[in-house]
């Protein structure tokens, strides 16, 4: 019977599978639908927030649309900069950090994890809406229900990996594009013939408007509604965080994604507006905006009452639909690698960087998926409020990125002659952005906008603790390496030859550190004299940091090997025979399991030595970020039959 994991998530990755990289990259096309979606099925609720903030100022939707579009172009050439200066990905974590400081990263990078959650709670709740606008009314009290089981099921399906989630739901994306191509050009066609009265309306419109109010009033009223369509520029980002899954050559590859994304983009949202004034669309109760665009373009057609009519909106709904779920893959590919990018910073804990048997974030989809869940609940999927909550971070992130970009080329402006070729279009990203920043905080901060700036300002403060608990433990262990770094023993003219059938201790370690040598020289104290051989151990953990490329892969394999050897020299100048054993792997436990079993075959009176950290007061906080990886072997060891001692190292006064 096949094992149940293996059905649900499928088969382990091999690691030293030479052709593993290309395989799980994306190329340009498949980076537009995993990330690109974000962004393009914004459109679903972007525009329609826009459209409302109007009020009954709808001619003001001619001049929305233009700037929507150049909005959208001018984002992502921005973006497409900060591809080619950070070619290895990170986004507007990596470029707060490097350009604005550490601090600055760690509020884009919490900004970008509440964003990338409400992503995926924002995308479920549009899409189960959409689906909605074709049922009755009395079936509402089901779309939470259905928002949360839709969750379960994507959360299962990035778990088997970022390439086969892609290709799953690629069909999805290409009937989106086909019904909403026919849907706006067609409603564009089918209004051109009321661009004479719509012209007379947008110029009449405009005087008598600005006669009533004002300039400046005029230009608040649509700054405001441009601002509260803010979502639809949500997705941009997403395909500089994603780079590192893309194919090679990544940088190119990014270029042409981001083109992909803003002309998509720019074409869905800015041709549903003036589709919404071209056709009189108006607000419908139980429908979104899209569902009635859809019904009064079949009815211009007099197709409303036919059947091809219906199917063409139930298509156009469904297909807007799933592409929402669609666009929650963002969420589950950027975020759990902006997750992995903070951990390895230590602002987050260390093991949400390592990777699952399949090569994903397998604790990063988790807590995505766990946290989407919570957010849904607390706003029972209203989109209206998602949308709100959503826009805050994003444009915070954004903001933070361009600024940093302005920096960065001020500063190689010596280094760049085109520098002044590019510092405008981040200083008007820059503009852009923090306007409707500020606009959306001052107009929506009582519905919703409060509560992410807590969440946010909340996470901030918990990364700051635990990198400052990371930091406290590195000083301690650099203490211990610095003093056990050298310490004496007694030459041996020729190593001594192992005997398997002595006692053997297996000593397992990570790396050549104070740590190991601290563990050798415990079970010399406690065991005087009694092991003949020791083994040591090690396991080179592939995560998010290294695994980026065959070269590391190889790199890491061979620094593993180096340390070992360092310990195997120490133990003939303590005068014990040793040898060593060793393995890459994505999971520690599992790994260290089987070459410890292996092990002992060998070497049949083995006794296997695992180190843990303790400290003086021991709290959740700390087991969270200090993984229980010895006490998981042992478990596991002595099941099997193999003694296994874990040996306490204490961390000074922590």
């Amino acid at each position: 019977m096949p094992d149940l994991k293996n059905v649900l998530l499928g088969r382990p990755r091999d690691i030293w599978d030479p052709k593993i990289f290309h395989r799980i990259s994306l190329v340009a096309f498949l980076a537009w639908v995993g990330l690109g979606a974000d962004g393009l099925s914004s459109s679903s609720y972007g525009p329609e927030q826009a459209f409302l903030a109007l009020g009954s100022h709808k001619y003001l939707c001619v001049y929305l649309a233009i700037m929507m579009a150049a909005t959208v172009f001018i984002i992502s050439y921005a973006y497409s900069r900060i591809i080619e200066a950070f070619p290895n990905g990170g986004g507007g974590y990596l470029v707060a950090t490097k350009l604005l400081g550490d601090w600055a990263g760690l509020t884009s990078g919490a900004a970008l994890l509440v964003d990338y959650v409400l992503t995926i709670s924002v995308s479920i709740a549009s899409g189960v809406a959409a689906i909605w606008s074709l049922l009755p009314p009395r079936m509402h009290h089901m779309q939470l229900v259905v928002d949360v089981l839709v969750l379960v099921l994507l959360v299962l399906l990035n778990l088997r990996g970022v390439k086969e989630s892609v290709q799953f739901l690629s069909p999805i994306f290409f009937l989106f594009l086909i019904t909403h191509v026919i849907l706006i050009g067609g409603g564009l066609f089918e209004g051109a013939r009321h661009v004479p009265e719509l012209h007379r309306e947008v110029t009449q419109g405009t005087r008598a408007d600005l006669a009533a109010m004002g300039l400046v009033p005029l230009l608040l009223l649509f700054f405001r509604a441009y601002s509260l369509g803010g979502g639809t520029y949500t997705g941009i980002e997403a395909v500089s965080n994603g780079l590192p899954m893309m194919r090679e050559p990544r940088v190119e590859t990014g270029k042409k994604t981001m083109v992909l994304v803003a002309v998509s983009l720019a074409f869905t949202a800015g041709g549903i507006l003036l589709c919404y004034l071209l056709l009189s669309v108006f607000p419908q109760h139980g429908k979104t905006m899209n569902a009635a665009l859809a019904e009064a373009f079949v009815a211009g057609l007099h197709f409303g009452s036919t059947w091809p009519g219906r199917i063409f909106v139930i298509l156009v709904l469904i297909s807007e639909a799933l592409l929402l779920f669609v666009a929650s893959q963002s969420g589950f590919l950027a975020g759990p690698r902006i997750m992995a990018n903070m951990a390895v910073d230590s602002w987050f804990p260390h093991r949400f960087s390592a990777l699952s048997e399949r090569l994903t974030m397998q604790n990063g989809v988790l807590l995505m998926g766990f946290a989407a869940l919570a957010t849904l609940v607390y706003t029972r999927g209203r989109v209206e409020t998602l949308v709100i909550m959503y826009s805050i971070n994003v444009f915070l992130t954004f903001s933070l990125a361009q600024l940093g970009m302005i920096r960065y080329w001020m500063e190689a402006r010596r280094r760049h002659e085109h520098w002044k070729r590019h510092v405008p279009i981040h200083v008007v990203g820059f503009l852009l952005c923090a306007g409707i920043l500020l606009v959306t905080i001052f107009e929506k901060f009582t519905e919703g906008g409060w509560v992410t700036l807590a969440i946010t300002g909340l996470l901030v403060l918990f990364c700051s603790r635990v990198r400052r608990h990371y930091r406290q433990v590195a000083g301690t262990m650099a203490e211990l390496d610095e003093i056990l770094a050298n310490i004496p023993g007694h030459p041996t003219v020729e190593p001594r030859e192992l005997n398997p059938s002595a006692p053997t201790a297996v000593l397992l370690v990570s790396g050549y550190n104070g740590l190991g040598i601290h563990s050798l020289l415990s079970l010399l104290r406690v065991f005087p004299n009694h092991f003949a051989n020791v083994v040591f151990v090690a396991v080179g953990v592939l995560d998010s940091a290294n695994f980026k490329g065959a070269e590391e892969t190889a790199a890491l394999n061979a620094k593993t090997e180096e340390d070992l050897k360092k310990y195997v020299d120490l133990a003939r100048r303590l005068g014990m025979a040793a040898t060593i054993r060793f393995a890459l792997d994505t999971e520690v436990v599992s790994a260290a399991e089987k070459l410890c079993r292996d092990v002992h075959k060998e070497f049949p009176r083995a006794i296997v030595f695992a180190s843990k950290l303790i400290f003086r007061r021991e709290t959740a906080f700390q087991g969270m970020l200090h993984n229980e990886t010895a006490y998981a072997i042992q478990r596991r060891l002595q099941f099997s039959g193999l003694q296994t001692i874990v040996l306490p190292l204490r961390v000074g006064s922590l």
